[in-house]
């Protein structure tokens, strides 16, 4: 009974939440921000929303009839989980499943010893987007989306579909009168989240991390957690980026729902929220500020840094103070030396008690432009030039789509980046879980982050409206703030090639007065506005350069793309639906003499002022067969001791 009570007040809930389109209540939803460009807040994308049918879904509500907590587990078992059977598979597709769903530490940047993994088998419910969630006849392999292999389930969802994810946990709560934090690495695109039956919160947005504190939702014994979402992919406006429901050509096959680490979080009454960390390179130190939730005029902050294993500096002091810790002689972070200090931040009470305790790490390193001494404006690392030069990485998986397997194939791609000679990765209009940027600070590679388009269709691109630029905005904000800390980040890319582009004058400044310690790269191709640290351009198959400025960069942010096909490794064997304008080697050796005589001509370009290119790509994805690598993952298609000794004169000479 209680729980077909639940049923229809998350129902009723959900409607009203649609119609109303209340505040997001999660204690890290994003917020516009009084600094950011921002547009009329109006309820977003209206114009596109499948809307629910006010009457049709309270009937459904009021005429389903919902099993019990022992009849759902008994019909779960019945209905057990099976990885589906995808066109392709990688060496680490055996590795995931319900026992084995990425069961690492999520969030590397803030550590704490008191948490719990969500991830695992879920019930799961596909429904008319204007209806509720009847028997969950199924179960579904989180954090893995819908649409692949992995999550057992393997279907399309649409605009017109609603995704239900259903399971329990208990809380483990070790301290008296703590809080309890529910954490989603990313869930693509509307969720509404409910404990026990009541609404904990509501987020819009595909890639950035959001927190609820559920504890005042929270009931003795076994927990309900229900999350519905919404996601009409490239059929909406809001960021998507390569995501179609019509997979071709550049374009990939949709990724919706939960696509990342579900957990818990066990915290104090009073406890760090966040730090954030900024090195000055300039002076010696860094500098950082806590956000404490809950915290008085009597909680203090006690800071240490450690580096091989010695302290290195600390500081204490109010917590709502900016901290700084002075560093003798820093060792600097760099692609051929990505030393990392760990950072330890207590939170003290007014006896001096420890409250709360967090883990964290930085690299100290610059970024910056400025004039070579062969006169060119050159992109600066720690005061020296340093071309960058690296591959397009698209991030997606045959098994896993937007989600990598395990822990190890995320890592994977970067080593294989590093092992080619490569010290850079242009993130291509996808976000990653933290842990991605974790590995790229480990293992010392250069990132340009670009943010993903909203306002697209393949082939279309749409003048945004206000409410999808106040959309974009917000996310565009969200992903500065969740990945500020990582040292690996070292350009924001707001947009590629105009794919919904618009007011990037504005959106360039507020981002340099934002994050004043990072390049900003306007737009990646084609639709430069003159503003931003560099003037980037895609030259198809290239390489190519432009005139020199007397204040930009000149970077490549695109080139290359030579196609080869390698047998048994392919995602399909018909390519009338693959991109057309990439051309193909033959052979693997035709393929290595033509990227040979591109890095060569790289050579040339660097002389005459250019500063960074980017190779299109990391994997061959779907259609495309232009990866440095199969987009199994299990064939290399070049020589890394070759491509490291080609890409080390665009380094050193």
């Amino acid at each position: 009974m209680k729980t077909a009570i639940r049923a229809v007040l998350i129902s009723f809930v959900l409607l009203m939440g649609m119609y109303l389109q209340p505040e997001v209540a999660a204690q890290n939803a994003v917020v516009p921000d009084a600094d950011a460009p921002q547009a009329a807040v109006q309820p977003l994308m209206a114009q596109d929303a499948v809307m629910p049918d006010m009457e049709l879904l309270k009937t459904t509500a009021q005429d389903a009839v919902m099993p019990d907590m022992a009849s759902l587990e008994a019909a779960a078992q019945d209905n057990e989980w099976s990885r589906q059977s995808g066109p392709m598979d990688t060496p680490w597709t055996a590795e995931a499943g319900p026992d084995n769903a990425l069961p690492e530490y999520p969030r590397p940047m803030m550590v704490r010893d008191t948490w719990k993994n969500l991830n695992g088998l879920w019930d799961f419910e596909l429904t008319r987007n204007n209806h509720s969630a009847r028997n969950y006849d199924r179960q579904i392999l989180v954090p893995y989306p819908v649409e692949s292999a992995l999550s057992g389930v393997m279907e399309e969802v649409g605009a017109e579909r609603r995704m239900w994810y259903r399971r329990t946990f208990t809380v483990d709560q070790p301290y008296e009168n703590g809080r309890v934090l529910l954490h989603f690495g990313a869930v693509d695109w509307h969720s509404h989240v409910f404990i026990n039956g009541e609404q904990a919160g509501e987020h819009r947005g595909g890639y950035n991390p959001f927190t609820l504190d559920i504890t005042d939702h929270l009931v003795d014994g076994k927990q309900e957690i229900v999350v519905t979402v919404w996601d009409p992919t490239d059929l909406g406006s809001q960021p998507v980026g390569k995501q179609t429901h019509d997979p071709r050509s550049i374009w990939y096959t949709a990724v919706s729902g939960i696509w990342q680490t579900v957990w818990l979080e066990y915290v104090p009454e009073v406890y760090i929220r966040d730090v954030k960390i900024t090195p000055d390179v300039d002076n010696s130190r860094v500098n950082f500020q806590v956000d404490v939730a809950g915290g008085t005029g009597d909680h203090s902050i006690r800071a240490r840094v450690q580096a091989d294993d010695s302290e290195a500096g600390s500081t204490e002091g109010f917590h709502r103070n900016r901290f700084f810790i002075e560093l003798d002689n820093p060792r600097l972070w760099s692609p051929d030396d990505p030393y990392l200090y760990d950072l330890e931040v207590e939170l003290l009470d007014a006896g001096g008690s420890m409250v709360d305790r967090v883990e964290s790490y930085f690299g100290m390193r610059k970024i910056s432009i400025g004039r070579g001494d062969d006169g060119y404006v050159r992109l600066l690392l720690n005061d020296e030039p340093l071309f960058h030069m690296g591959p397009l990485d698209q991030g997606w998986w045959p098994d896993g789509l937007y989600t990598a397997p395990t822990d190890e194939a995320l890592r994977y791609d970067i080593q294989v980046t590093r092992d080619l000679g490569y010290n850079m990765i242009r993130k291509h209009v996808k976000i990653e879980p933290q842990r991605w940027y974790y590995w790229a600070d480990k293992m010392g590679v250069l990132v340009w982050q670009d943010m993903p388009n909203g306002d697209m269709r393949p082939g279309e691109i749409q003048q945004p409206t206000p409410e999808t630029a106040d959309q974009f905005m917000k996310e565009y904000k969200a992903m500065i703030d969740a990945f500020y800390n990582h040292p690996s980040i070292v350009m924001w890319v707001p947009f590629n090639e105009g794919w919904g582009q618009f007011n990037t004058e504005e959106i360039v400044a507020w981002t340099k007065e934002y994050d004043p310690d990072r390049l900003v790269n306007n737009a990646s191709g084609w639709t430069d506005r003159n503003v931003g640290d560099v003037k980037d351009i895609h030259v198809y198959p290239g390489p190519g350069t432009t005139e020199p400025e007397e204040n930009r960069a000149i970077v490549l942010g695109e080139f290359g793309g030579e196609a080869l096909v390698v047998e048994d490794h392919l995602w399909l064997d018909d390519f009338t639906r693959a991109p057309t304008h990439f051309e193909t080697s033959g052979t693997q050796e035709e393929l290595h003499q033509t990227y040979e005589r591109m890095i060569h001509e790289l050579y040339e370009h660097k002389a005459q002022g250019l500063a960074a290119a980017v190779y299109t790509q990391t994997t061959d994805v779907e259609t495309e067969v232009n990866g440095l690598m199969t987009y199994d993952r299990r064939f290399i298609k070049f020589s890394t001791e070759h491509l490291q000794e080609l890409h080390g004169r665009l380094y050193n000479d």
